[in-house]
């Protein structure tokens, strides 16, 4: 599902691997037609479970701390709308067109989220969830071993 700013929504159906093109989303609508859209008139696109509307209850932002690990982002889009997301904790997997993300309410229709950043007027970093970084104890001195410099 494919959210823009000033019109309808539009439906269809994304090849992963390639719809990110360099003007814009390329879309399958359920016509059969291949359209470009462009990033400028995109809000957001969803992969979800069923094409029907978005639940206007459906949860924009985390009520507490994410339980998941990655970055734990908030976005202001340009009509001032907030949404929080879940990133992956990789710069590897960072697109230059926009961010992939987990959406906070899991049992929503939306599996996964894209947003243009020519969506967004700011993106912030709320914290790092699940840091792979654990610090080991340190080995506590064998009572054999000299110290260097005990007087």
């Amino acid at each position: 599902m494919v959210q823009r700013f000033d019109r309808e929504s539009l439906y269809g159906y994304l090849n992963l691997a390639t719809y990110l093109q360099p003007k814009g989303i390329e879309l399958l609508n359920q016509s059969g037609n291949l359209l470009l859209v462009p990033y400028e008139d995109i809000k957001s696109v969803s992969l979800v479970r069923d094409f029907e509307a978005p639940d206007p209850s459906e949860k924009r932002l985390f009520t507490t701390r994410p339980k998941h690990a990655g970055l734990w982002v908030r976005m202001r889009f340009r009509d001032n709308e907030e949404l929080d997301g879940l990133l992956a904790n990789n710069l590897l997997l960072l697109d230059p067109y926009g961010f992939t993300f987990t959406p906070p309410d899991p049992s929503s229709n939306a599996q996964k989220v894209f947003v243009p950043r020519q969506a967004l007027a700011e993106f912030h970093v709320l914290a790092v969830v699940g840091s792979p970084q654990k610090r080991a104890k340190p080995k506590p001195a064998s009572k054999d071993q000299l110290g260097l410099f005990e007087s």
